[in-house]
């Protein structure tokens, strides 16, 4: 699971969708989908999420201007069709000669410009399209960049924390409130007044939209609260709770949402001292 995570988080489904892979990238990526329904969900939401954007920042021609060419097109060419040709007028002593038809040319070659002029416009659209397009997959890749970016600093700061030798760490153990093998994890430093929760190795129920965990330090027999936090099975971070630089334990306890001025005792979950 944590392969096909690390797979989606590459960048190559955002890249397949855009059509800038490679041939063999192309046939990974569709034998990917083809055996694991989650990047076929990732896909068609990709997929989605582009087609809304092209959607909210397209700009469509005039809905005026196709019957408008057309209309101006029939009655130039219909103006030769019905020109009313008048007959020449002979003098006895002069031989008239007919009028030479110059208009009519100028009538065509101006219906030949405007059809150029409309074909034109239709190229012009088209290239706008293309370039609307572009931006768009342009926004895509500069969003995924940013979105890897901010997770390698996360990572980043996570491994510092393991690296940071102030740093002390303590599993918190169930109480028989909690279900059999639920714990958190949670990493001091007392130099640095630091609190960080594990998320991702936290094992606990997940909690229902009206109430939330509390952290509690236990400082001398009293409590202090260090903040909430939720139950969530997709998070992978560790999360920094209030600053604390003295503690004798530290408890959980599960409290309407936002959280208690004091801990309530038939609620407490997990518990631990250094």
């Amino acid at each position: 699971m944590e392969d096909i995570k690390a797979y989606i988080e590459s960048g190559i489904l955002e890249l397949y969708v855009l059509g800038d892979v490679s041939r063999e990238e192309k046939l990974q990526v569709e034998e990917m989908a083809k055996n694991h329904q989650v990047i076929r969900a990732e896909l068609n939401e990709i997929e989605r999420s582009l087609e809304l954007y092209a959607e909210e920042n397209s700009i469509e021609p005039s809905v005026n201007l196709r019957s408008r060419v057309l209309n101006s097109l029939l009655t130039n060419l219909g103006d030769d069709n019905t020109f009313n040709k008048k007959p020449v007028e002979i003098n006895e002593n002069v031989i008239a000669l007919p009028d030479q038809e110059t208009g009519g040319f100028y009538k065509y070659a101006f219906a030949a410009c405007l059809a150029l002029l409309v074909a034109s416009s239709v190229a012009l659209v088209s290239m706008y399209n293309r370039l609307q397009e572009s931006n768009t997959q342009l926004a895509a890749l500069q969003l995924d960049k940013q979105h890897f970016a901010n997770r390698v600093n996360l990572m980043d700061e996570q491994l510092l924390v393991f690296r940071d030798a102030s740093f002390k760490f303590l599993k918190l153990q169930a109480t028989p409130k909690a279900p059999a093998g639920a714990n958190i994890t949670i990493a001091w430093s007392p130099v640095k007044k630091k609190v960080m929760i594990d998320m991702e190795t936290m094992k606990m129920p997940v909690n229902d939209k009206n109430h939330q965990y509390q952290l509690w330090a236990l400082v001398n027999g009293k409590p202090v609260d260090l903040g909430v936090f939720d139950k969530n099975p997709d998070s992978t971070n560790m999360k920094e709770m209030k600053p604390i630089a003295l503690a004798d334990a530290f408890a959980v306890t599960l409290e309407p949402r936002g959280g208690s001025t004091t801990p309530t005792m038939d609620e407490m979950m997990v518990i631990g001292k250094f």
